[in-house]
């Protein structure tokens, strides 16, 4: 890296110092990551991706197809103990939509847990988060539970989450998070739900279809496989995803019946469907974006009219998803136009600019949890921009007690 920096510009080396200390954002993901490590080593890249889905790790994969070749390559073979790429969903508008996509599917609840990758070889058992790190000493009960499942050796993909245990519901997903990491020592219900088998005593189950992983799996869990039905019938669908909603849980996903396990993929054969909720709030501040937003005006503080109704308003969260580059200029413009005072961190365009409360954003929010962050007592959940409102002042913003009704198992929530 020296002998590198000490040959390049002054604007190279500004580049490359970025790119190794995180300060770069410059859309190098993964795929693309696989595409050059294919390039790289003359190996097909779907040699390269199958390697990595069962491998776990790029990096990895990278060495091994770098330094030993495409057979080294191939022999990568799913491990059982050794935590391979879950499969991804990707999003459909509803579930009329996906099947009229897919044909027949599973359309199964989409609980709001974390991920868990179970593995078991005889008595020992391995559990893994969607992000592959193991959790398997937080997960005693998990453990105990899968290790009476007939079967010698299996991995098993699912959730696992917090029930209230006087109601019968799922707990804010915070809440359940606590939960399960005391392993329901809260009081709550921490409950494993499963919705794929990708190997059984010996047999991989990667490529079969999800009709036969599916059959398999409710052999080996029972009541512990994730509620869902197979059909084609759009109304049957729909139906399915009204009873998730009712029973407090963020929504479906709809699978092929005849798609493989497609391991680190977010393909079109699994298509996650959840009613999405919109709020018109007003922007308080905006930060100075960097890396390759470097001179806009980016990250938005947003605001709910105070409870109070007396012009204040009351931060509810941030977020710089959903803007385009049109947008950054517009509102680089716009905001420095609104500006009140700014507070640098570390020099011109590296701080917050307050602004007057003057302009609404139309945000798409997953939900809301609770929070002590921010003075309302809430922050949003996956917050996006979807447009600015020129149509609406900021009198006629959503109020705080809107936003709060959004919280799980409040009396006005949406999902009751």
């Amino acid at each position: 890296m020296g002998d590198v920096l000490g040959r390049a510009t002054a604007e190279e080396s500004t580049f490359l110092f970025q790119l190794v200390s995180g300060g770069l954002r410059q859309g190098a993901l993964a795929g693309v990551m696989t595409d050059a490590v294919a390039r790289a080593s003359a190996i097909p890249a779907t040699v390269i991706r199958r390697a990595i889905m069962l491998g776990g790790r790029l990096d990895t994969v990278a060495r091994i197809s770098l330094t030993e070749g495409r057979s080294a390559v191939e022999a990568v073979t799913l491990e059982v103990g050794r935590p391979l790429q879950p499969m991804l969903a990707s999003t459909s508008a509803s579930v009329t939509e996906a099947l009229e996509d897919l044909g027949t599917a599973a359309v199964e609840w989409k609980l709001d847990g974390m991920r868990l990758q179970v593995h078991r070889d005889g008595d020992h058992v391995r559990i893994f988060t969607r992000n592959l790190n193991d959790i398997t000493d937080r997960m005693a009960g998990v453990a105990h539970l899968v290790r009476g499942f007939a079967a010698e050796s299996f991995v098993l993909d699912g959730e696992v989450l917090a029930i209230d245990a006087s109601t019968g519901r799922p707990v804010a997903f915070q809440d359940s998070a606590s939960e399960i990491r005391s392993d329901g020592g809260r009081g709550g219900v921490v409950r494993p739900y499963f919705f794929d088998l990708i190997h059984l005593d010996g047999r991989d189950l990667i490529d079969e279809p999800l009709a036969v992983r599916r059959t398999l799996l409710t052999d080996l869990t029972g009541e512990h496989r994730i509620p869902g039905t197979v059909t084609a019938n759009a109304d049957q669908g729909e139906a399915v995803l009204a009873s998730a909603l009712a029973a407090g849980h963020e929504g479906v996903v709809v699978k092929g019946i005849d798609s493989a396990y497609e391991a680190g993929r977010r393909g079109k054969a699994w298509r996650k469907v959840k009613p999405v909720h919109t709020l018109d709030l007003v922007v308080l501040a905006v930060e100075w974006g960097h890396g390759r937003r470097t001179g806009w005006l980016s990250n938005l503080h947003l605001g709910a009219r105070s409870a109070d109704d007396d012009g204040r308003f009351v931060m509810v969260g941030k977020t710089f998803k959903g803007l385009t580059d049109d947008l950054l200029r517009w509102q680089t413009e716009r905001f420095g136009a609104l500006a009140e005072r700014e507070e640098l961190w570390s020099g011109p365009q590296t701080g917050v600019v307050w602004v007057r409360p003057e302009q609404v954003v139309e945000i798409a929010v997953d939900g809301v949890q609770r929070s002590t962050r921010y003075p309302g007592g809430i922050a949003l959940r996956f917050a996006r921009v979807v447009r600015y409102r020129h149509d609406k002042v900021a009198a006629a913003a959503d109020h705080i007690t809107t936003v709060q009704a959004m919280l799980p198992g409040s009396a006005a929530s949406p999902s009751d």
